[in-house]
């Protein structure tokens, strides 16, 4: 999927960006994305460590560094956005998108239970990368709790991404286009992965329960 902002911002526009700016650059993108807004952060971000491992020009491990910090502080944005204005919002305006003020309970009550798996998987899931610190802050999640996945989760995909990118550049030196479909296929394939395994776990859940109620019926006509 090809985000309507990230679609009206070109590689060429990326690549000035680092070169004017060069860490901060990367940063700023993967902060505005984790914020909750469709820039291009993981693009930026993989482009970067591409370059480090191409031209040498920028330290693989001061774009991870940037990277951690653009997360780190852009999810702590969206969730406090969530946390404060969020709940209210959706309260106010839900019934216009089919959500019910229950709706918010039920998703409450999970992040209560998920929302540190939630929020640390989600950073490498294509959709909850942008969504996941908001719908933590909407839904009340423990802040000390949301920093800490939130970080462990930001350092783990810098890392993993800026390693990747870097290593791509080593070995396939001009082809960043292959780097971004391989990225964006792992993307994808990890959200299905994560939407199977919540799936399986609801059909479990809802097969115990419908066994649970069978032995009481049995129970009660013994």
């Amino acid at each position: 999927m090809v985000w309507p902002i990230a679609a009206l911002i070109s590689l060429e526009t990326l690549q000035h960006a680092l070169a004017v700016v060069g860490y901060p650059a990367v940063t700023f993108f993967v902060m505005l994305e984790c914020i909750g807004i469709p820039f291009p952060g993981e693009t930026m971000l993989l482009l970067a460590s591409f370059v480090s491992g191409v031209y040498h020009q920028l330290n693989p491990l001061g774009v991870i560094v940037a990277a951690s910090f653009g997360a780190i502080v852009g999810d702590n944005i969206g969730y406090a956005v969530g946390r404060f204005g969020g709940r209210a919002f959706v309260l106010r305006f839900g019934r216009y998108f089919f959500l019910k003020p229950e709706y918010l309970d039920k998703a409450e009550a999970f992040f209560a239970r998920h929302g540190g798996k939630t929020v640390f998987f989600g950073r490498f899931t294509t959709l909850l990368r942008l969504w996941a610190a908001l719908l933590a802050g909407i839904n009340h999640m423990r802040w000390r709790d949301f920093l800490f996945y939130n970080a462990a989760g930001g350092i783990l995909w810098a890392t993993f991404y800026g390693v990747f990118g870097y290593v791509a550049g080593r070995i396939l030196h001009d082809n960043f286009a292959l780097v971004q479909q391989v990225a964006h296929t792992l993307g994808w394939v990890t959200t299905g992965f994560i939407v199977a395994v919540v799936l399986a776990a609801l059909i479990f859940l809802w097969w115990r329960k419908r066994r649970q109620h069978v032995v009481v019926d049995k129970r009660n006509a013994a």
